[in-house]
């Protein structure tokens, strides 16, 4: 009987050849981001975000000023209308005195006021017209924006009053006007006296 030997067997003794190696440092190197990248990112967000900012500010400026030229042209062609009909376009204490080249935008209430009864037919501010209307004015073109309160002003788009003066209709010899038939505007976002700036008809 032949006899048996006995052997133990250690673990190090079985070498398993694996290409499955996983290397903690360079695994953390490969899948992380720097400081100096994260900064970078950061800055290229905050580009973008400043010009995406100033793009749409410029793009809101503009549909305000398209929107001004579009209702002074209706206004004015309102007004002809009622040239036609009453031989003379509106004129009140108010707009007779009103200095264009004022930019004291509290001044041009009392005169848009006036434009407003003349054109919309209402007579007492209450929104509802008594009388012809020449001009259908939107909730949105009159001051304030609550329905239920008196007019005080046609509003601009940009949330001013808009300007109505015959200062030169009504003293042709005057240094005051414009326009020997009436002066029209809005100043947009002007608040320094800069014409250049302002939606007019002269």
């Amino acid at each position: 009987m032949t006899k048996k030997s006995s052997r133990v067997f250690r673990s190090s003794d079985f070498v398993i050849p694996s290409s499955f190696v996983i290397r903690h440092s360079s695994f953390r190197a490969e899948g992380a981001f720097t400081l100096i990248e994260l900064l970078v990112v950061i800055s290229i967000i905050i580009v973008l975000a400043g010009l995406v900012l100033t793009t749409s500010g410029y793009v809101a400026t503009k549909g305000r000023r398209s929107r001004a030229e579009a209702e002074i042209a209706a206004m004015s062609a309102a007004l002809e209308s009622y040239k036609a009909d009453n031989g003379i376009y509106p004129q009140s204490s108010e707009t007779n005195s009103l200095d264009p080249t004022s930019i004291n935008l509290t001044s041009y209430q009392a005169a848009s006021l006036k434009l407003y009864e003349v054109l919309s037919g209402d007579s007492n501010d209450d929104r509802t017209a008594d009388t012809k209307s020449y001009f259908a004015f939107k909730p949105n073109q009159l001051s304030p924006s609550d329905q239920a309160q008196y007019v005080t002003f046609i509003r601009d788009p940009f949330g001013n009053s808009y300007g109505y003066s015959t200062a030169k209709a009504s003293n042709p010899a005057g240094t005051i006007g414009y326009n020997p038939t009436f002066d029209l505007w809005s100043v947009a976002d002007d608040t320094t006296g800069n014409q250049n700036k302002w939606i007019k008809n002269w």
